[in-house]
Order: C-alpha cells, then structure tokens, then sequence
C-alpha cells in the first residue's frame, strides 16, 4: 500500500466533508464488531468517517486510528478534533468510485 500523497488527502478531505459518522469509536475501543463495521463500512464507500466519542486525548486518539487504519488495511486521510477520515480503495476496479487525483 503506497501512502497517500498531501493533495491526496486534501481531496478526500472535501469528499468527506458531508458525510457523516459510518462508526464510532466508544470506551471499549477497538473490538472486532467495530473493525467489521469499518471494513463494511469502506467496502460500500471507500471514504467514511469515524468519531470518537469518548477518548479525548490526541495521543491515544492517534494510536487508535493508527491500530484501526493497519487492521482495516485502509489510508489515514485527516483527522479534525474526534473525527477521522478512513479512505480504502476497493480491489475491484469496477466497483471503484473515488478516482485520486
């Protein structure tokens, strides 16, 4: 998986920017019926967004999203105050609907 270029993810950042929540991340943290709901999640957009509703540190907001981008095998595209955007390219090129710039 190639990182994401910085105009990239300004792009998928406007993409994002009238979606609203696909998970939220709750005091158990990562369990394995939230990274379903990711995966399903992505599978169906390929852009979502999360928000955090209970972990409010930056630091272990970071870890988390970090953990949940290498379980989901998806690309941090930014993260403003308690919500991350996630973006996964489906494998499918027919089935692709966000073309990078």
């Amino acid at each position: 998986m190639t990182p994401l270029k910085g105009s990239q993810r300004k792009y998928l950042r406007g993409l994002a920017h009238k979606l609203n929540p696909a998970a939220f991340v709750g005091q158990k943290g990562i369990t394995s019926s939230l990274t379903d709901e990711i995966n399903m999640a992505l599978d169906a957009a390929e852009l979502i967004k999360i928000k955090f509703s209970d972990h409010k540190e930056k630091e272990l907001k970071t870890a988390l999203v970090d953990e949940i981008a290498s379980i989901t095998h998806s690309h941090v595209a930014g993260m403003v105050g308690h919500v991350v955007i996630l973006f996964r390219q489906h494998s499918d090129p027919a089935k692709q609907k966000i073309k990078l710039p």
